[in-house]
């Protein structure tokens, strides 16, 4: 065969898939396909230029020399491959913006606010995807998401958007149904739990009462929920104890749907909301407005400064 005519760029897609992953079964599930159709799109591929492309190590596949040399260019070039796509289309998308963001903010915080934005821009059209795996702007038509995190995305603007805190909050009616006056009452109450971010600097209840030097209350019963809205729902729905996110509580708080407990002071956290987009684009018109709004609900969302007195220390060991 030819060496001088490029391969198939069905094979190259799938040698691409199969060097970001070192995995043929990934790539398969990535390009949805079997793993026995990327073996076949890699032997064909091997069979064109002459060279072993993996090394087979039992069950495994690590890339060989030429492999590694070739990857990092190949995946560069399907990246300015999706990007060219991506330009092709927008002339018909101009008034189209794409925003990821987890469940539970896009579901508490950005919604509510979207039918406001959707109002006074009526030829911009916004897609919402709620996802929590943080989305890859190389394979997507995403244009931009905002982030929970630490703020460190590499190849990516990042621009930080609203500050995040834990307070404990319950509803009204069970705050008057069973008296929660101060935190050793939580002993009569049920605790709920946020298991869903993996943020180190969110305390948990054990943290929290630990912090108060609260005794008596056993931190390990209740429910867990992997969503910070439903922790926020089951508060609502009066439930039990919330130790909740501000930011995710806000609509719920100023509608009078809950109530912080204790007079609480917010206990900040380390991770917070991010805007980021890739560095290699340049903002079309209608994301550069939605962009500028986000900024500006952003702004009027952030709490008001609060006074100095004493907040709860988390030790480091607790975190």
């Amino acid at each position: 065969m030819s060496r001088d005519r490029l391969p198939p760029l069905s094979a190259l897609r799938v040698f691409e898939a199969a060097a970001r992953h070192e995995s043929f079964k990934q790539a398969a599930e990535e390009l949805f396909v079997t793993p026995g159709a990327v073996s076949q799109q890699i032997r064909l591929l091997e069979e064109h230029v002459g060279v072993e492309l993996f090394v087979r190590d039992g069950r495994r596949v690590v890339l060989s020399d030429a492999g590694k040399a070739s990857a990092q260019i190949l995946k560069e070039a399907f990246e300015k491959m999706f990007e060219a796509t991506r330009l092709m289309k927008a002339g018909t998308q101009k008034g189209r913006v794409t925003v990821s963001a987890a469940p539970s903010f896009a579901a508490k915080w950005l919604m509510p606010r979207l039918y406001d934005f959707s109002a006074a821009n009526e030829d911009i059209d916004v897609w919402v995807s709620a996802d929590m795996t943080p989305v890859d702007f190389a394979v997507t038509d995403i244009d931009l998401a905002v982030r929970y995190g630490n703020g460190h995305y590499t190849g990516l603007h990042v621009e930080h958007l609203l500050a995040e805190a834990v307070v404990p909050v319950c509803s009204p009616l069970l705050f008057e149904a069973a008296p929660i006056r101060k935190p050793a009452d939580l002993a009569h109450h049920v605790l709920l739990h946020d298991a869903g971010d993996g943020d180190p600097s969110c305390p948990d209840w054990p943290m929290w009462l630990k912090a108060h030097g609260v005794e008596g209350v056993d931190a390990s019963r209740g429910p867990r929920f992997n969503q910070s809205s439903m922790v926020i729902e089951a508060a609502v729905a009066g439930r039990g104890v919330a130790l909740a996110k501000r930011t995710i509580a806000d609509a719920d708080l100023q509608a009078g749907r809950l109530k912080v407990l204790f007079d609480e002071k917010d206990a900040p956290l380390n991770y917070g909301y991010y805007l980021v987009w890739p560095q290699t684009r340049d903002p079309s018109p209608a994301q550069v407005r939605f962009m500028e709004w986000l900024r500006n609900e952003a702004r009027k969302a952030e709490p008001a400064p609060r006074d100095s007195g004493e907040r709860p220390v988390f030790a480091a060991q607790d975190i």
